[in-house]
Order: C-alpha cells, then structure tokens, then sequence
C-alpha cells in the first residue's frame, strides 16, 4: 500500500493513543474518550500502542474501534511484539502497523533473520511504517545510515525518524538528512512535534505521530487535552493549505 493510498489528505497527524489508567476498566474507558477526542478534533488517524496499558488492553481498544470506527484509519503498535503487531491488525483490520526499528538495531546474523521474519509477516494491504535510528534503540548493524535507509526502504513502507526519546524533539538536522538521503520516500516524525514546531517540521517530512503534545500540559502519561489536539489540527491545515501534496 502506497502512502497516499493510505492518507488522502496532505501532511497527515496520527494521534497516539498510550492507553492510560489505574487498571482495565479505567483504561479502556479513558481509551474510548481519547479516540472520540482525537478524532473529533481533525487528526487523521490513531495508532494504538501498549506504551502504557498492556497488549490486552490494546486488544479491547481495537475492538471498539473495529466496531465504532469502522470508516476511520487506524494502527498498531506492540512494543517489542511485531508478530503480535501483524496479528492483531489482521483481526482488527488495522490500516497500518508502527515497528519502533525497522532496521539498524541488530548485529548481521540477528537481523538477516529479522528480515526474513517481516518478508513473511508483511502484508501489502496494510502499510508499514518502520523507524531507522529510532529512540531507545541502539545501533548495531556495523552500517551506515545510508545503507540502513536504503534497507529500511526494501522493509517497509514509510521511514519513521525520531529524537532520542518520547516527547523529545527530532531534530530538524535528522529530518532534513533523512530526506535528503530518502528522497520522496514517505517520511514521518515519530516523536516531539509540537505546535511550535510542526510548520517547520512538516515543512520537510511527510506527516507525524503525535503523542505527548496533546496531552495535558504536553505531559506523555496525563489524558489527551482536547484543546491542544484541535489547536494543533488548526495549525496543521493552515500548513496544507500552503503545501504540495507529498
């Protein structure tokens, strides 16, 4: 699936959804209120990610957006699970799939074997996002970022760049080296946008994941403040308006 397949809109904002709350019932209670949130205020799409709740608590997020949502797009991403990943967007019909690494963080005997893994497991009608140089991750494939690019193209379907943490700026520096080497590969933030820095930011990649920013005081573990998501979505189509499509 290609990216403008995927987004028919410019610039698009994929909402995080890190699945907060005290427990089950909580969290999925607190999910279904951020998805109405997120959506009614213009993003694009929500990923589901067991950043803070369990793969469980994915499952019934997942569900509910299945049965909810079923016209909306939406995706996956287990942490450190990218079978589990593939699974749950086949049962769920997820659009798209996030893996944090998609190459880079594993030695040559490891990763060759990854790779084989994601050739079998990739679908082509959902899209595949995959970071390279992503945070938290090390770099251990003995290659340079040219040459992990060039491998990340062959394994996904859009490049996802980040700084050094959740919540973290990515540097302009990265995304503009990024394009440089990716060309007009789908390239998107996975991390730091916020509204002071989307214009610039989007000025360079293809579209973000946004978490922390529409959170309660930008704080990652705090609710979805629906305030900044619908400031934040403003400034984005203003940003369309003046853009090429990607």
């Amino acid at each position: 699936m290609k990216f403008t397949e995927l987004f028919s809109v410019k610039k698009p904002i994929i909402g995080m959804l890190h699945l907060t709350g005290s427990d089950k019932d909580s969290i999925f209670a607190q999910a279904k209120i951020e998805i109405q949130q997120m959506y009614h205020a213009g993003v694009d799409a929500v990923l589901v990610e067991n950043y803070l709740g369990k793969p469980d608590d994915m499952e019934r997020a997942l569900e509910f957006l299945q049965v909810q949502y079923p016209d909306h797009i939406y995706g996956v991403n287990v942490l450190g699970d990218h079978h589990r990943a593939f699974r749950m967007a086949k049962k769920y019909h997820a659009s798209f799939i996030q893996i944090d690494s998609i190459c880079g963080h594993l030695p040559p005997d490891a990763d060759e074997e990854y790779a084989e893994e994601l050739s079998e497991l990739r679908d082509d009608s959902i899209f595949l996002m995959g970071g390279v140089r992503f945070k938290y991750h090390p770099v251990l494939s003995g290659r340079s970022l040219d040459e992990d690019l060039m491998l990340g193209i062959q394994r996904c379907d859009g490049i996802v760049v980040t700084g050094e943490g959740t919540g973290v700026a990515t540097e302009m520096e990265k995304i503009r080296l990024f394009r440089e080497i990716l060309c007009d590969y789908p390239l998107i933030v996975g991390a730091g946008m916020t509204l002071e820095t989307c214009q610039q930011q989007l000025s360079v990649a293809d579209g973000a994941i946004v978490g922390s920013y529409f959170k309660e005081d930008g704080i990652t573990v705090c609710p979805v403040d629906p305030a900044r998501v619908t400031c934040f979505m403003e400034k984005v189509r203003e940003i369309r308006q003046n853009c090429p499509i990607s």
